[in-house]
């Protein structure tokens, strides 16, 4: 029954897929010419490009164009960070090795007591701020992770006094007067007293000199005075 209805009806064939490598060798150097009609077609949707000549003056163009093209919001944290650097009478520069959130929100706490603030910002930030400035020297100092301690008042050794407290803030350098000191050299401004203090001493010296003059210029009129005085006693002793 079943050789009857192979025969009756259609067989199907299932196609047989062999898979048959290429004649010749393929050339990767020098491979073969396409179709007229594929060569055509690839002619036809050939990009064309238009390159403008490079010289000197266009690549300077280009490169004033990437410069001047910063982020806003760059900008404005800029300015903050120009805006302490000029209204703090004291920077010190930290290198900070790897701290937690605990203890660094510690170290602010102690700064702010002492009216100072610990900050942190990106290289890219210091670069917009301090290029081009007096301070642009210390830019080197922030390929590192670095710290920043602005202190309006100018209190060197209180700040000196802080970090020896947090052993994860190495000072590195500081900035007092308008002036970049190393860290040895902060560190004997740091053990100068205060200005007020200084101001004190001088005007004792000054009063001191002062007096001195005065006793040494009236020193001669008074053995005068006593000499003349020693001199009428006697004349008048003989009359008497």
């Amino acid at each position: 029954m079943a050789s009857m209805l192979n025969k009756i009806f259609l067989q199907t064939q299932t196609p047989l897929v062999l898979a048959r490598r290429f004649r010749g060798k393929i050339n990767i150097q020098r491979p073969r010419k396409p179709h007229y009609t594929r060569a055509l077609v690839e002619a036809v949707t050939k990009p064309i490009y238009v390159y403008p000549p490079i010289t000197l003056e266009t690549c300077q163009r280009k490169r004033e164009q990437t410069t001047k093209k910063t982020n806003p919001y760059v900008e404005i944290i800029a300015k903050e960070v120009s805006n302490w650097f000029n209204h703090s009478r004291c920077v010190g520069l930290f290198h900070i090795n790897s701290i937690n959130a605990e203890d660094h929100f510690k170290a602010r706490v102690l700064f702010h007591r002492q009216n100072m603030h610990l900050k942190q910002y990106p290289t890219e930030v210091l670069t917009v701020a301090l290029r081009r400035t007096k301070y642009e020297k210390i830019l080197p100092l922030f390929r590192a992770q670095c710290a920043i301690v602005f202190s309006p008042d100018g209190e060197a050794g209180k700040m000196v006094k802080i970090s020896k407290k947090i052993p994860q803030l190495i000072l590195i350098g500081a900035i007092a007067e308008d002036r970049i000191l190393s860290r040895n050299q902060f560190m004997d401004y740091a053990t100068l007293p205060g200005l007020d203090m200084v101001r004190a001493q001088l005007v004792s010296v000054l009063q001191s000199a002062a007096g001195d003059l005065v006793g040494k210029m009236q020193g001669h009129q008074s053995n005068i005075v006593r000499m003349l005085e020693a001199h009428a006693k006697k004349c008048e002793e003989p009359e008497k």
